[in-house]
C-alpha cells in the first residue's frame, strides 16, 4: 500500500520507482558501515597527501592571525578554514598532517602488537601446560601495570618521543590478542581435522600456521579494527598530558592542550582537533562491529 501512494509533486509511476530506490539505499546505508568507512578513507587519504592537501604549513604562524575564527564567523578567512591557534598557525593544516602521526601509530602498533600477541597466544594454546600458564600470567601482569603511571615515569626518564609512545603502545596492545587466540587455539586444537593432520605426521609448527592460524585470523582483525580507535585515544591522552608526541609536531592531544585556556573565548582552538579524535575512534569502533557481526555468523543480522 506504501508504494501505491503518490508522494506529494510526483506521479503514482514517480512514487512507484522512487520509494524502493530509498528504501534499498536505506536498508544498504543500515547494513553497511558507510559513513565510518568514508571517514575512514577520508582520514586515509588525509594522511598519505597531508603535504598536498593541506592549505598551509602546519608549524608555521602569522602574527596577525592569533586565534583567528573559523570561516563561517565573524572575523573568519577562507585562509583559515577552521580557524588558527593561539600563535597563529592554522588549526585545518595542523589536524590533516595531526592525521598523519595518528594513523601511523596506531598501524605501526596495532601490527606489531598482533604479530607478537597472535604468536605467543598460538604458541600458548598449543603448548599448554607450564609453558601456557607462565604465558597468560605475563599477561595478566601486563593487564594489572597501571599504563599511565608507566607512561608518565618512562617520559620523565627517558624523554617523550615518538619511539617511546610506539614501545609503550606495543607493550600494552598485545595481551588482548594473546587472551583471544589462545582460547581460540584451545578449541581448534582438538577438532576432528587438527587430529587427522597429527595422524598424517604433521608437525606441530605446520598444524600451527595451516590449520590454526586461518581459524583465528577473523577475530584478530576484528580486535586489530576495535584497537585502533582505541590507541587513537591513547596516543591523544598521552599527547595531552606533554608524554605522548613532544612539541612542535601537530599531535591532536596536544593541540588539545594547548587550546584549553582559550575554551571560553576562542573554543575552536581545543574543539577542532577533539572533533577530529571522536570522528576517527567513531569510525574505527563502528567499523570493527560491523566486522565482529559480518564475520561472526552467530552475530550476523538478517535484513
Amino acid at each position: 500500500m506504501i508504494r501505491d501512494t503518490p508522494l506529494p509533486g510526483a506521479s503514482a509511476d514517480e512514487s512507484r520507482i522512487h520509494i524502493p530506490v530509498v528504501s534499498t539505499l536505506y536498508r544498504w546505508i543500515r547494513r553497511y558501515p558507510v559513513l565510518p568507512v568514508m571517514i575512514a578513507i577520508g582520514l586515509a587519504i588525509m594522511a598519505i597527501f597531508a603535504p598536498w592537501i593541506a592549505p598551509n604549513h602546519p608549524l608555521e604562524s602569522e602574527l596577525d592571525h592569533l586565534a583567528d575564527p573559523p570561516v563561517w564567523m565573524e572575523g573568519g578567512s577562507w585562509d583559515y578554514i577552521l580557524g588558527a591557534d593561539k600563535i597563529g598557525r592554522d588549526l585545518l593544516s595542523r589536524i590533516i598532517h595531526g592525521s598523519r602521526i595518528s594513523l601511523s601509530v596506531a598501524f605501526i602498533v596495532i601490527i606489531c602488537g598482533s604479530i607478537i600477541g597472535s604468536g605467543i597466544g598460538i604458541a600458548s594454546g598449543m603448548a599448554g601446560g607450564i609453558w601456557d600458564e607462565i604465558a597468560m600470567r605475563i599477561v595478566d601482569l601486563v593487564y594489572a601495570t597501571p599504563f599511565l603511571l608507566i607512561a608518565l615515569v618512562a617520559a620523565v626518564v627517558f624523554g617523550a618521543s615518538l619511539q617511546l609512545v610506539l614501545i609503550l603502545l606495543t607493550i600494552f596492545s598485545w595481551p588482548i590478542f594473546a587472551r583471544q587466540t589462545r582460547g581460540l587455539t584451545l578449541q581448534l586444537k582438538n577438532m576432528d581435522y587438527v587430529a587427522s593432520a597429527r595422524v598424517t605426521g604433521a608437525s606441530e609448527i605446520r598444524i600451527a600456521f595451516k590449520h590454526i592460524l586461518p581459524g583465528v585470523v577473523n577475530t584478530v582483525v576484528v580486535i586489530a579494527t576495535l584497537q585502533i580507535g582505541s590507541l587513537i585515544l591513547t596516543e591523544s591522552v598521552l599527547s595531552y598530558l606533554g608524554v605522548g608526541i613532544p612539541a612542535p609536531q601537530p599531535a591532536w592531544g596536544s593541540m588539545v592542550a594547548d587550546g584549553r585556556e582559550f575554551i571560553t573565548t576562542a573554543w575552536w582552538v581545543p574543539v577542532m582537533p577533539g572533533a577530529a579524535i571522536f570522528l576517527t575512534v567513531f569510525a574505527f569502533n563502528f567499523i570493527g562491529d560491523w566486522l565482529r557481526d559480518y564475520l561472526d555468523p552467530r552475530l550476523r543480522q538478517i535484513n
